[in-house]
Formats: structure tokens, C-alpha cells, sequence
């Protein structure tokens, strides 16, 4: 038995979806719709790019994977019921709880983790030639962030918060898209950045910028990506997403064997439109992002990352997240 359906049948005996039928399979694959934000960080756009392997796609689900800006915008989409699991970042699932109210979403798994001792984190970067050498330099700049109230938005506040800057007071945030932040600094349009891999690892190369701080330095071990669903679509689809959640398991494992390291930059290469050099150096090791084999997320980080933002007044409610996963 694979250790997705282990837990998903904990779930349904610790009472998550008690109360709620669980259907018998329909003949027709469940599609499910699937929020992503940035690859290779997530690996969602290619999970199925070897269909060979996994047991359950094109017969008990398929998928629909619907690109986002970042996280925040998939909370209002899961809401509405345009997508039935979010790629939200620890940031964005508490707002999810705290502005949209929606106490039945549940963390189900985890994408990839920053600041994971060993492993890369997200970086704040500005200009190598530039004249910000500390985070006091920041004082009335400008800072880029793919999308506001995102994991690394939050991550740079709470540093910048500690050092004692507070946004729109000190300095101000602008959304920039991920692959238009390392020109809109090099323009000197913005002052810092907030960016992680192929982005940063490119440009730290080339020498257009470098690291102020990371979001290790601000949050520490951080469940930075996370699927969430809501619980009525877990119980009335339990039996597809179970399936589901054991080809992703097949697949992580796949990807994360050195074995298949270079297979798999060729396959996240094509997807992307780069050259394999962009990844080479450092995609699958511990030069990437940290991603758990077995894809449970790692809740006590999570528990940490939101108490953090509690502590520096980025949310108004204490979470227990127990409740929610």
C-alpha cells in the first residue's frame, strides 16, 4: 500500500471528511484543475511527463494545469471553485483562513521547502554595482515581488520589518513578474528583487546581481509551496485523489533519483524553453530547493512560518494549522 493511501485513509477516519459520502469512482477520469506559479521550484507542469510510469493518469483523473502570477490570486480561483487544488505558500494559506474565510481548506501536500539547512533558499537581490549594501539602504526604494501577500513578499517583510522598515511607510512593493525581474533591475525600475531559481542562480552567474538577504534569514525552515484543496472536494473525489497523490509520489521519487537528473533537465528544459545549462549546475541537488520525497508537508515548519507572521502584525488571527491539514 502506498503511503498516500495510508493517509488518505487516516483522513477519513480521523472525522476530516466525516459526515460527507464518499462516491464510488465515475467511468469518466476526474479532471482535476491545478494551480502552478513557476517551474522548476514547482514541478507541477511537468509531473506527467512520463506518462509510462504512472499507474492512474488518463483513467481515474487527468489534469488541468493553470498557470497564476503566484499564489495569492489561486486563493480567490480555489474559492470560487475554479480550481480544485491551490499552489499556495505559506502566506497565502493563511489569508485563505483569515480574509476569505474559508475554514475548509486543507493543506494536502507539500511542493518544495526554502530555507531547509543544505539546501537553496529564495533571494532578495539587488545590483551588484549598486549602492544597497544593507537592508537600511532600502529606506524609500522601490521592491519588486512576483505577487503581493506571496510567500516571498512576506518573507521580505518580516525581515525588513525586524531591521525596522515597514512597507509603504519606508519603501514601496510593486508586482513584477518573475521573468522580467532581473531586467526591471538592471533599468534600476526597482532596487531589490524578490526571485529564486532559474532567475537568481542566472543572474548571481553572470554577475547582474546579488544576494542582500534570503528568505532562510527571515523565516527559516519554511513549507514555502503547498497544495491545498477543500475538504468537501476531498471526500466527494477521495478515491481519484488518492490515486492522484500515489502517481505524484511515483513521480517525485522519479525525479529526485540522481539516476534520472539528466532526463529530468531535459524534460524541465523543454517545458521551459531554456538551455539545460540553465540548470545544470545546481537543478535536483542540494543546490535546488528542498522537496520531500513522499510530498507530506512539513507542518511544523508551516506552524512557524505563520506564527511569524502573526508575531510581526501580517495577520491579525492565530491558525492552528493541525486543524487545517
Amino acid at each position: 500500500m502506498s503511503v498516500w493511501r495510508s493517509v488518505a485513509s487516516v483522513l477519513v477516519a480521523s472525522g476530516m471528511v466525516a459526515g460527507l459520502a464518499l462516491p464510488s469512482r465515475a467511468d469518466e477520469p476526474l479532471k482535476l484543475r491545478v494551480g502552478w506559479a513557476v517551474v522548476p521550484a514547482q514541478l507541477t507542469s511537468v509531473m506527467w511527463a512520463k506518462p509510462a510510469l504512472l499507474k492512474h493518469y488518463g483513467k481515474s483523473y487527468t489534469v488541468e494545469a493553470i498557470h497564476f502570477r503566484g499564489s495569492t490570486p489561486q486563493i480567490t480561483s480555489l474559492a470560487a471553485g475554479e480550481l480544485d487544488l491551490a499552489a499556495l505558500a505559506y502566506s497565502s494559506f493563511a489569508l485563505a483562513i483569515q480574509n476569505a474565510h474559508m475554514q475548509d481548506i486543507r493543506a494536502v501536500s507539500d511542493l518544495y521547502q526554502d530555507g531547509v539547512p543544505g539546501y537553496y533558499s529564495n533571494q532578495m537581490m539587488v545590483r551588484s554595482d549598486g549602492s544597497i549594501k544593507t537592508v537600511a539602504d532600502l529606506k524609500g526604494k522601490i521592491v519588486a515581488t512576483n505577487a503581493i501577500g506571496g510567500a516571498l513578499d512576506i518573507a521580505a517583510q518580516v525581515y525588513m520589518s525586524e531591521h525596522g522598515l515597514q512597507p509603504k511607510h519606508d519603501y514601496q512593493i510593486i508586482e513584477v513578474e518573475f521573468p522580467n525581474m532581473v531586467s526591471t533591475l538592471q533599468e534600476k525600475k526597482v532596487d531589490m528583487i524578490e526571485i529564486g531559481t532559474p532567475y537568481s542562480v542566472v543572474a548571481q552567474k553572470d554577475g547582474t546581481a546579488k544576494k542582500l538577504f534570503d528568505v532562510g534569514d527571515a523565516m527559516g525552515p519554511t513549507e514555502l509551496t503547498l497544495w491545498a484543496a477543500r475538504a468537501p472536494f476531498i471526500a466527494a473525489h477521495r478515491a481519484a485523489l488518492v490515486d492522484f497523490f500515489e502517481d505524484v509520489q511515483t513521480m517525485m521519487h522519479w525525479y529526485l533519483d540522481p539516476a534520472h537528473r539528466a532526463e529530468g533537465i531535459k524534460i524541465v528544459s523543454q517545458f521551459t524553453k531554456q538551455p539545460e545549462s540553465y540548470f545544470s549546475d545546481w537543478l535536483f541537488t542540494k543546490n535546488d530547493y528542498y522537496r520531500y520525497p513522499d510530498a507530506r508537508p512539513n507542518l511544523t515548519a508551516l506552524q512557524n512560518n505563520i506564527n511569524t507572521q502573526k508575531k510581526v502584525g501580517l495577520l491579525n488571527i492565530d491558525i492552528n494549522v493541525a486543524k487545517y491539514a
